[in-house]
């Protein structure tokens, strides 16, 4: 394949549009249309979403794939053969992650991944439940899952479960039916799923949705409502007085995996062994 034309599509979807894939790679819109028409033209297939910003069609989602693979193992193959990384330059990755994996310990494994690498992480969040969803795009290279089935092209292994705890402030939670919950966004389940196993019965209580995992747990604090906290915040807490735990013996744990690009890459293969051993010191 045309690696100008790759590169060109793969910037075109990593900047959500032909004209900031035309500033990234110091070339004009127009012939970054040109590379992507001929691209599309030689596959015989549309691979861009003209929409705000860019998205690969499904054919594209390989290929986006393709792209940033060669990417990674061309730039550490010259670093290889350097000895050194080129000019100084850092080799990025992009990582997808559930808002409290990144509020509690997802930070600490970047932290543990080697600084001679000369990584730049990346980013981007989103619920466990669809996180992987990235991955299938081509955007993300790993994430931090719920899903235990491998994307195509990827490998999976299990991290351990966050466990989550029901908490509200104190003098605040009447029932489950009135009281106001809180919840992150419109595609977090967690407190609709306690709530149908707690109470058995189908209730539709208030919400307030936080889209912050901090401003989150604030929100409990500051008596809005009450909601599923990780227990590694949650304990404490509680034992502080700040929460009342709703549902005591009672627990939502969610398993979480890591899904990677199946490739031999040196930066791929350190950061997973990081996520591993942070995730086996934090998770149940």
């Amino acid at each position: 394949m045309d690696q100008v034309q790759l590169v060109t599509f793969q910037a075109v979807i990593e900047e959500g549009s032909f004209d900031a894939a035309a500033r990234a790679l110091h070339v004009t819109p127009s012939a970054v249309s040109q590379r992507i028409k001929a691209l599309e033209q030689d596959v015989g297939q549309v691979l861009v979403r003209r929409v705000k910003p860019c998205e690969p069609t499904e054919a594209g989602q390989s290929l986006v794939r393709l792209a940033g693979q060669i990417a990674l193992l061309e730039r550490e193959a010259l670093d290889a053969a350097r000895g050194a990384p080129a000019g100084g330059g850092r080799t990025r990755l992009a990582v997808v992650v559930n808002a409290d994996s990144l509020h509690t310990w997802f930070l600490r494994a970047l932290a543990a991944v080697p600084s001679d690498l000369a990584l730049s992480f990346d980013l981007h969040q989103d619920d466990q439940d669809h996180t992987a969803d990235l991955l299938r795009a081509g955007t993300a290279m790993a994430a931090v899952t719920a899903q235990d089935v491998a994307v195509q092209g990827c490998r999976v292994e299990k991290l351990g479960a966050m466990r989550y705890l029901t908490v509200a402030a104190p003098g605040t939670f009447e029932d489950y039916a009135t009281s106001p919950m809180i919840v992150l966004n419109r595609k977090d389940r967690l407190q609709h799923r306690f709530l149908a196993a707690q109470t058995r019965r189908r209730l539709d209580p208030p919400i307030h949705y936080v889209p912050a995992a901090a401003a989150f747990v604030d929100a409990i604090r500051l008596g809005l409502g009450w909601g599923l906290v990780p227990e590694q915040i949650a304990r404490d807490d509680i034992t502080a007085g700040r929460f009342v735990d709703l549902a005591p013996g009672r627990h939502l744990d969610v398993p979480l995996h890591w899904q990677y690009w199946r490739l031999q890459s040196a930066a791929m293969t350190a950061l997973t062994e990081a996520v591993k051993a942070v995730a086996a010191e934090t998770l149940r």
